[in-house]
């Protein structure tokens, strides 16, 4: 996920070299083998079939993807294949107009990672993986710009932020985190986030010091804590023009799925999914 923004600005650590490391450890959450730990399954089973058909069910097609802190691309992948509706045996070859419904532009700060994810895509045509510090401003409008003009767009239709708001607010402290949510939900029409709960915060503090490096900078000085998927829900209705419109539930690792929509300057003739 994204690190160091454009103050104070640090270098991303590589991945390479780091194997075995604990989930939480790498001080921006781009530890490898991250699948291992989270596998995309725990998160994609709680999404219902047709989700975005019954978000957009008139829009024009392509849809835009935006999936921010996208690791090696596992959950990326897998996500694409159950919005577009594409089983796991048809991933490969990329089946003859799938980037028609869904093109997905997923982000890391980790070039590592990215260039893993370039190479095992089974989608390259669909999905397209970026390095990227999403918290630069200088080198996300430009990029994410370009993008959207490709397309004669300017805003994404969905947006996916997975297991990300934690390094976010480590990194960047609570101004951070909330300029992280509002720059989504201008980005974005619907947003997907999943935030970690707040024990993920202090089991990455105590594994980060386990292995002798620098606290994080801001981790004792959060103001926003306790229950981190509350404070989320509060800051994207509250302050950034968003309602929450659904809850697909918890995963086995007790974090929530929340379905979020702007209520401002987006397309409106748009329906939440039933909850059913």
């Amino acid at each position: 996920p994204p690190g160091a923004g454009s103050r104070g600005k640090m270098a991303a650590p590589m991945s390479e070299g780091s194997r075995g490391a604990e989930p939480g450890a790498a001080p921006y959450g781009n530890f490898p083998n991250y699948s291992r730990f989270h596998p995309p399954e725990g998160r994609v089973s709680l999404l219902p079939q047709g989700l975005l058909r019954s978000l957009f069910p008139a829009a024009p097609r392509p849809l835009l993807g935006l999936d921010v802190g996208c690791n090696s691309g596992e959950l990326s992948v897998a996500l694409y294949q159950h919005l577009v509706g594409l089983q796991e045996s048809n991933s490969s070859p990329e089946a003859p107009g799938a980037g028609k419904e869904l093109n997905l532009l997923c982000c890391d700060i980790d070039p590592e990672l990215i260039r893993r994810a370039q190479q095992s895509s089974p989608f390259p045509t669909s999905i397209s993986f970026a390095s990227l510090d999403i918290m630069d401003s200088g080198a996300r409008e430009p990029f994410l710009s370009s993008y959207l003009e490709r397309f004669g767009r300017s805003s994404f239709d969905i947006g996916f932020c997975m297991s990300v708001t934690m390094w976010i607010h480590l990194n960047h402290g609570d101004r951070g985190l909330l300029e992280f949510l509002a720059l989504l939900a201008s980005l974005c029409t619907f947003l997907l986030v999943e935030p970690q709960p707040w024990k993920c915060y202090r089991a990455a503090a105590r594994r980060l010091r386990r292995l002798g490096r620098h606290d994080f900078e801001h981790f004792r000085s959060l103001r926003i804590n306790g229950d981190m998927a509350q404070s989320v829900t509060r800051i994207l209705t509250q302050e950034c023009a968003m309602e929450l419109v659904c809850s697909f539930g918890s995963t086995s690792w007790d974090r929530s799925l929340l379905l979020f929509k702007s209520t401002s300057a987006h397309p409106s003739n748009l329906r939440a999914p039933s909850e059913e």
